[in-house]
């Protein structure tokens, strides 16, 4: 037993010769973001207080995709959505179609605290913030340069572009101001008492349709949490959805008795290759990082003193 923490900025077609300056600002973001919630770990604060915190501090920083740094649909439009979910209870709240809240996790964990539901979105999630006093902007907040130059760029391929999608051959980003590779965040924890808990965000898919939902909000797809695991998931909204990512790896762990490495090993392998990233904790301060993409950033420590960071696939294949 022993707390433990693990957390991601998404899985895709990360090439090894992403230059520095594109690799570095991220791998400090996972950096500090972890330090932050090791930190809150070893001041007892719950799992829950943990990952929020954790996703809101990924959610404020442009090099990703959430928050401040979410990608844009096909109309130019930003909408995030978010998951926030609690192992002992199963208590959960998402929320989708965001345009205006600085940070969708925290308006997600009001909806599972605040409201009978577990799930908003659109107007009346944005009406929701608004009635809660969350922080919000302009839409324009939201819309930063190389997320427009993406769109661009997806547009010009013709295309839905998931996480770190590389830009087609005869498409060269050439001098582009933006490298195309953004991802969605997650964060999933458990205390020394082996309380857990997931959380995960997202703009979504550049050049998506407007009003699509991914399955970063749908429980058990790109969330999910009980007494024996938390999962957050990472890559193809649609093939974590039809494999239910999340779910799959607790009852495993559940109906089969399978270790959490073993577990997430085997959702991942058994997902469409190049789709699917998770990160995840047991209740017992395991940890496991699995991928089928070319890589995923990502980031974990243990009450043991073990610590990771990470892009590309390990000799341990990512996990600890």
């Amino acid at each position: 037993m022993g707390w433990a923490i693990a957390l991601h900025g998404g899985a895709g077609d990360i090439p090894l010769s992403l230059p520095p300056e594109r690799r570095l600002p991220r791998e400090e973001t996972l950096r500090r973001c972890l330090s932050h919630g090791v930190a809150a770990l070893k001041a007892n604060r719950t799992p829950l207080d943990v990952v929020e915190l954790v996703v809101r501090e990924l959610e404020n920083c442009p090099y990703f995709n959430a928050g401040i740094g979410s990608v844009l649909t096909t109309n130019g439009t930003v909408e995030m959505e978010a998951c926030i979910m609690d192992g002992n209870t199963k208590k959960c709240g998402a929320v989708s179609g965001l345009s205006t809240v600085v940070n969708a996790i925290s308006l997600a964990r009001l909806v599972m605290e605040k409201t009978p539901h577990i799930y908003l979105a659109f107007d009346g999630a944005e009406s929701f913030a608004k009635e809660q006093g969350v922080e919000t902007r302009d839409a324009s907040h939201f819309i930063t340069p190389e997320n427009i130059e993406r769109l661009t760029q997806a547009k010009a391929a013709n295309r839905v572009q998931i996480d770190y999608t590389q830009p087609a051959p005869e498409k060269p980003l050439k001098e582009s101001s933006c490298d195309s590779q953004i991802g969605t965040v997650g964060c999933v924890a458990v205390d020394g008492k082996g309380n857990l808990a997931a959380a995960t965000s997202t703009g979504g898919l550049v050049n998506k349709m407007v009003g699509r939902i991914g399955d970063t909000p749908i429980i058990g797809a790109g969330t999910y949490a009980n007494s024996l695991c938390a999962v957050s998931a990472t890559g193809k909204g649609e093939s974590i959805i039809r494999a239910t990512v999340g779910r799959d790896v607790a009852a495993l762990m559940e109906y089969k008795g399978l270790s959490l490495k073993d577990a997430a090993e085997y959702v991942v392998e058994h997902s469409p290759k190049g789709t699917a990233g998770l990160v995840a904790v047991s209740a017992t301060g395991e940890v496991a990082m699995a991928f089928n993409t070319t890589g995923m950033f990502r980031a974990c420590a243990k009450e043991d003193g073990t610590s990771e960071i990470g892009i590309w696939r390990s000799i341990e294949n990512g996990d600890v």
